[in-house]
């Protein structure tokens, strides 16, 4: 796989924003950060909310600039209608080569224990691949289902939002392969927070936690039922 530099747009507007597609949303016209990456992936950023955008559409899109407006399509049919009234600021910046996330030693070692026991999660889950590529980066283990389900799973020390969100854009690229179809995924950490699952549930992710010590063969003095 060949790792390019990345070119990052920023624009500061003034503008208005309405999104047409699995539902319908409107951005009154104020001034914002519109982020435009390398991959095609449009962000629209207010001045608080921490990461999250207000909108967004993930890669692959068109993006066509007009006079005073932008139109961002995709191929399921979803827009991104934003009017300008006033650029402030519109910059590039080449950021370079991007070596990747380099998860912790636990995450690490996670997901090689994992990937030797995927069934810890699912029963009769069978691992495909560790690290599977996708154009915005690896998912961490890929399997099969007994029901021929492919499904994608995402490892973390501990389950939060952002892990829901990570996973939920690597189901998106995958879901353009039809050979992986159907396809779902699982959420794993040694602890995951409510906000997550709630997350996750809306989403049709799977949440399980994995006891780190049980995996590495160290019994756990946590209590047991059974």
């Amino acid at each position: 796989m060949v790792i390019l530099p990345v070119t990052m747009r920023l624009v500061i507007v003034r503008c208005s924003v309405d999104y047409r597609g699995r539902l319908t949303a409107h951005l009154p016209a104020a001034t914002r950060l519109i982020m435009v990456k390398a991959d095609g992936c449009v962000a629209i950023h207010a001045d608080g909310g921490a990461y999250k955008p207000l909108n967004w559409m993930n890669a692959p899109n068109t993006l066509v600039e007009e006079d005073g407006r932008w139109l961002v399509t995709n191929p399921k049919g979803e827009q991104l209608d934003i009017r300008i009234d006033e650029i402030i600021s519109d910059t590039r910046y080449e950021l370079g080569v991007d070596p990747g996330l380099e998860k912790d030693g636990v995450e690490s070692h996670l997901q090689e224990l994992l990937a030797a026991k995927p069934r810890v999660l699912e029963e009769g889950l069978e691992l495909v691949r560790r690290e599977y590529p996708t154009d915005i980066g690896p998912v961490d283990l890929l399997c099969r289902s007994p029901d021929g389900d492919t499904v994608a799973v995402e490892i973390k020390r501990r389950g939060e939002l952002d892990g829901v969100e990570q996973l939920t854009r690597y189901l998106d690229r995958l879901g353009n392969d039809s050979r992986l179809h159907p396809l779902r995924g699982i959420l794993a950490a040694v602890v995951i927070t409510p906000q997550a699952r709630v997350l996750a549930g809306a989403r049709g992710i799977r949440c399980v936690e994995v006891d780190y010590e049980d995996l590495r063969g160290i019994p756990s003095n946590n209590l047991r039922l059974f």
